[in-house]
């Protein structure tokens, strides 16, 4: 039988057509979540803005080891009042330097709903001036300072109580087609949406 293909097998055919349904399926969750993501720059100062995705790690009410940050809508951007707890530790009684980056990006993240537009981190700068404590509020603030073509600067800053700063960040985020997502490898899961 040199040289011959054999034909191939119903199984093959069935893996097919169920990979065609994944990926449509799949398709639909990331279309949904970017519309959800773009359309909200609407949104009235104060309103509490909805998390990137239910397993988000910094935003994610579903994720069990992720910040669970709750952001409002500003004025200028976006703010978040948030505190570290004990998942958070780097050295005893202050937050992993990390989780405050993690923090800074998520927060940046929500910043691009006033822009109305999905975008990526390229990069990501954060300073720190004092040790984030954990079990203390801080007050985190971002906005996009300037956009030029598909690239983004942000600015973020983070507060204690008594209003010393305790870190910043700068970041510049590249603006992105929901197809971005779209490519991630198949069994990256999305999100709850």
């Amino acid at each position: 039988m040199s040289g011959q293909t054999e034909p191939q097998g119903r199984g093959d055919d069935q893996a097919g057509i169920a990979g065609d349904a994944n990926n449509r399926e799949r398709a639909d969750v990331i279309s949904r979540w970017s519309d959800h993501l773009v359309l909200l720059d609407a949104v009235e100062v104060g309103q509490v803005l909805p998390p990137h995705s239910l397993n988000c790690a910094g935003c994610g009410p579903d994720n069990p080891s992720g910040l669970g940050m709750q952001v409002i809508r500003t004025a200028n951007g976006v703010g978040s009042t948030h505190s570290f707890g004990d998942g958070q530790v780097g050295a005893p009684g202050i937050a992993h330097g990390g989780a405050v980056a993690l923090a800074f990006d998520d927060l940046f993240g929500f910043a691009l709903y006033t822009v109305g537009t999905l975008a990526v981190t390229r990069s990501l700068t954060v300073e720190y001036q004092a040790p984030f404590r954990l079990h203390q509020p801080y007050k985190f603030n971002a906005e996009v300072v300037e956009r030029t073509g598909r690239r983004l600067l942000l600015h973020a800053d983070g507060w204690d109580s008594a209003g010393r700063k305790a870190g910043s960040a700068d970041a510049t985020f590249v603006v992105v087609e929901s197809a971005h997502f779209a490519a991630a490898p198949p069994d990256h899961e999305v999100g709850g949406l």
